[in-house]
């Protein structure tokens, strides 16, 4: 049940995601992300064919259409319209039927139905403050069976504050060029001024409140995490 105090996550998903037209360039913006090692982590921890697995803001489905291709059942949660609409577009156009969606987000997304086996997210999270994130990471543990796997990327923080200045203007000084191709250094400090990537040494505290077993845990620089964890 939504409240009246729940954060609107619309609100906080940055206006360009609710676009059309934004949405129809987003794969190529993103890099278009193999889902071939998320998918076999899952494999590996026991998620099988028969298996309901939950991504949650999924986006323009790079995941889920090719979760549908290995899992009975694929949940595709987001909180756009316009994500919602193209994915619906793409299940279609590739005969895929075992693809069910939900315009919800990480508060607001009420599973039905056996518990999932697996649940995925990628570069959303950090959409929440960490009041929110922790209260999202805990429904996240609600969904999924005992032994049930969470796979996790986001964009989260591997230094300390004091690091910060070094590590950030790096980080933007790799940026792309072509706003239509990747992500420049404007919008990466947009995301800094506005959004909520948080530490990693106060995200895996979260995970564990949430009841997680953090299984295996992969950084790409200090801004880029993936992580495993498992519902004991």
């Amino acid at each position: 049940m939504i409240k009246q105090w729940t954060l609107d996550e619309t609100a906080h998903a940055g206006p360009e995601h609710l676009d059309p037209a934004f949405v129809a360039g987003f794969d190529r913006k993103q890099g278009r992300p193999d889902p071939a090692e998320d998918l076999a982590v899952l494999a590996g921890l026991g998620v099988g064919e028969t298996a309901t697995v939950v991504d949650l803001a999924a986006g323009t489905g790079q995941f889920a259409l090719a979760a549908a291709k290995r899992f009975r059942r694929v949940v595709a949660v987001d909180v756009s319209p316009a994500m919602q609409e193209y994915l619906r577009a793409r299940a279609t156009d590739a005969g895929l039927s075992n693809i069910e969606f939900a315009q919800a987000g990480f508060l607001s997304y009420d599973h039905s139905g056996p518990p999932a086996d697996a649940v995925y997210t990628r570069h959303a999270l950090h959409q929440l403050p960490d009041f929110w994130k922790a209260l999202a990471l805990d429904r996240i543990a609600a969904m999924l069976r005992p032994g049930g796997v969470l796979r996790l990327h986001d964009l989260i923080f591997d230094f300390r504050p004091h690091e910060a200045d070094e590590i950030l203007d790096a980080w933007l000084d790799g940026a792309a060029d072509d706003q239509a191709g990747g992500y420049t250094r404007e919008d990466y400090a947009e995301h800094l001024r506005t959004e909520h990537s948080t530490f990693r040494w106060l995200l895996e505290p979260m995970l564990t409140a949430a009841g997680f077993e953090i299984v295996d845990t992969h950084f790409r620089g200090s801004i880029y995490g993936a992580y495993t964890c498992r519902k004991p």
